[in-house]
Parts: C-alpha cells; sequence; structure tokens
C-alpha cells in the first residue's frame, strides 16, 4: 500500500502555516502542526477535515522535542515525511542599539538554529520519501537586501535563504528537493505585536502607514504548494517581495536608498532613535 502523503508544519496555530494545512489537507495530504499555542493548534485543527490532522506542542528550539514529534507523526504516513515546512518564525525590529540581548538571541534560535535542527531531524523521513519530497523553508522578502531596522530579522532570514541553496545543492542527488519561500508582508496576528520592548506600535500600524501592501496568507499557501511542486529554488510572494526581487537583481543602489530612507524615517530631528 503506498504511504499517505504527509506534511509537518510548524507554526500551524495561525497565520501562514494555518493557511498551508488548509490548503494541503484541502488536497488529501495528512497534516502535522506544531506550535507554543494549543489553543491556535486546535482552531486549525477543527478547520481540517476530520483525521487529517495531529497536533504537536513544542518549542522549536529543543532537539528532542523534534525527534519525538516526527516519529510520532509519520507513524500514520508510513515512516515518510513528503514535506516539512520549515515555518515557525517571530517578527522584530528596530535599530540594533534598541534591541536587547535577549530579543535578538531569540530571534536567531527561532528563526534560524532551529531551521536547521527541524532539517537535521526531517532528513531521514525526507530520504525515505523521496523522490520528490521537499524541505520547504519559510524565508523573507527581507533576505532580499539589508533594510535599516531589520538587521538581526533581516540577517536570520538571509541565513535561511543560503541555508536553503546549500542543502539544495547536498540533498538534490537524494531526490529530495530543499526550497524557501520569501513572502512580503501578510497580515498575520504577529503583526499585532510591538517590534521590540522599547517601542508600543504594533508592526501591522507601521506597514500600513509606509504604505505597503498585503498579501493574503490564501496566496502564500498556494506558491508554497507551487514550490514544493515546481523547479525554483526560491519563491517571491507578493507584489513587494517580486518588486524588492527585481531591483535587487538590476538596480541595487536603489534598495541602497531606499535603506537609507527607512534609517532617517526613524530618526527625530536631532539625530535620536524615534520612540513610539
Amino acid at each position: 500500500m503506498r504511504a499517505r502523503k504527509g506534511i509537518f508544519i510548524t507554526g500551524g496555530g495561525s497565520g501562514i502555516g494555518r493557511a498551508m494545512a488548509q490548503h494541503f489537507a484541502a488536497q488529501g495530504w495528512m497534516v502535522g502542526i506544531s506550535d507554543l499555542n494549543q489553543q491556535g493548534m486546535d482552531e486549525t485543527k477543527a478547520l481540517l477535515p476530520d483525521g487529517q490532522c495531529k497536533t504537536y506542542k513544542f518549542d522549536v528550539t529543543d532537539r528532542e522535542a523534534w525527534d519525538e514529534a516526527l516519529k510520532d507523526f509519520t507513524l500514520v504516513t508510513g515512516g515518510q515525511l513528503h514535506v516539512l515546512a520549515n515555518n515557525a518564525g517571530l517578527p522584530s525590529g528596530g535599530p540594533l542599539t534598541e534591541v536587547t540581548h535577549e530579543e535578538m538571541d531569540l530571534l536567531l534560535d527561532v528563526n534560524l538554529r532551529a531551521v536547521f535542527y527541524g532539517a537535521k531531524a526531517a532528513f531521514p523521513y525526507l530520504k525515505a520519501a523521496a523522490p520528490g519530497s521537499c524541505l520547504l523553508n519559510t524565508a523573507s522578502a527581507a533576505a532580499i537586501y539589508g533594510m535599516a531596522n531589520q538587521s538581526v530579522y533581516g540577517a536570520t532570514k538571509a541565513g535561511v535563504r543560503s541555508m536553503t541553496e546549500s542543502l539544495e545543492a547536498e540533498w538534490s542527488h537524494l531526490g529530495i528537493k530543499v526550497r524557501s519561500i520569501m513572502p512580503s508582508f501578510i497580515d498575520t496576528p504577529l503583526l499585532q505585536n510591538p517590534p521590540n520592548r522599547s517601542r508600543n506600535t504594533p508592526i501591522r500600524d507601521s506597514v500600513v502607514k509606509a504604505g505597503l501592501e498585503f498579501t493574503p496568507v490564501e496566496e502564500v499557501a498556494q506558491e508554497a504548494w507551487n514550490a514544493v511542486h515546481g523547479d525554483k529554488v526560491h519563491t517571491l510572494v507578493g507584489k513587494t517581495a517580486r518588486k524588492m526581487g527585481f531591483i535587487g537583481k538590476f538596480f541595487p543602489g536603489v534598495l541602497r536608498k531606499r535603506a537609507r530612507t527607512l534609517a532617517k524615517a526613524h530618526e527625530d530631528s536631532e539625530g535620536r532613535p524615534a520612540r513610539s
């Protein structure tokens, strides 16, 4: 009997992760989701057909928890994992001088170190499902060019982009695809939080004030499906991401100027960092 196709999605309690879960479940896939938010996972599970979702509450920086979750999930997929969606991540921003060491360490741990943990834990199950299995990493348009007030976040996502390219080269001969999606701003619950402890204004308010567009999570989920089944290593998602990709390739000086403009926008007339 052919193994049932399965996808394991981190950060599946809301936003992009939830949309991915719905999209793949609609195609008949078995879905595993992880999150620290049990209520959010329960809500996601309730949106999927009965018997098509298993939930796992754990911290993605916990290596042993990764092993336990994937071992249990693959019991229902014949010991195989067709897609690992390394999607869990934290937003953060603000000048580096405002970001605390604790905030910086947490962002590096969740957005980058945990992505490597997921890749290593999933590898034997992806190999068992090859050819055609896929490690799918959620990077960001922030990885295209470093912007002011995104130094740590952008660095983590650039790291994810680089890791994707390296593993694509390492694992391709095994029949394992390694892909990334690089969305621009997505209107998820995470954007209701301020960029760091020094500020009170939600990230979403800053995006709206800047006149930037939000990409619907349904579009991201569709592009995730396309990435898993296509040949492109990186998939830019949303108008802003595609525009940045084009400018970054042909007119990088424009992005450099934009980065400096954003930096100046965060300073008051005396040159001090602006406060919300």
